[in-house]
């Protein structure tokens, strides 16, 4: 059964994103992001620019390496090159997500995002999932 991990009440949820994609690649563990085209987008400059000392490497899914690369970002999980971590930046529940072996969901503090992510956990609690919750701040 995948594994879902909750993080909410983030604040800026890109920049977390980014932190997270970060530890995910330095422990070799391949990232599916999953979001709308132009939340993609501003996902992709911030890992360009989160950290002027880390380098995250990462591609849009139509990419030719994206088969190589250990951060997908993908607005369509239909050609997910893995199914090990998916990391979800969208408002919904993301379609097929239990063919991966992990689930991020990133909450940031706003009422819209707050609404849409406990949607989100009641739809997994009610299917059975056991959920893991990391609330940061206060």
């Amino acid at each position: 059964m995948t594994r879902i991990d909750f993080h909410t009440n983030v604040g800026d949820s890109l920049l977390y994103a980014c932190r997270l994609v970060r530890k995910a690649y330095l422990a070799d563990q391949p990232v599916i992001v999953l979001a709308d085209r132009a939340r993609l987008a501003a996902f992709d400059e911030r890992l360009w620019t989160f950290s002027p000392l880390d380098f995250v490497p990462h591609c849009m899914a139509d990419s030719g390496l994206a088969a190589r690369t250990p951060v997908v970002l993908m607005a369509d999980l239909d050609e997910a090159p893995h199914h090990q971590v998916l990391l979800n930046l969208g408002a919904a529940v993301p379609p097929q997500f239990a063919r991966f072996e992990r689930l991020l969901e990133v909450v940031g503090d706003g009422e819209d995002e707050l609404a849409a992510g406990r949607a989100r956990y009641r739809f997994y609690r009610d299917r059975g999932y056991a959920l893991n919750n990391y609330k940061q701040g206060t």
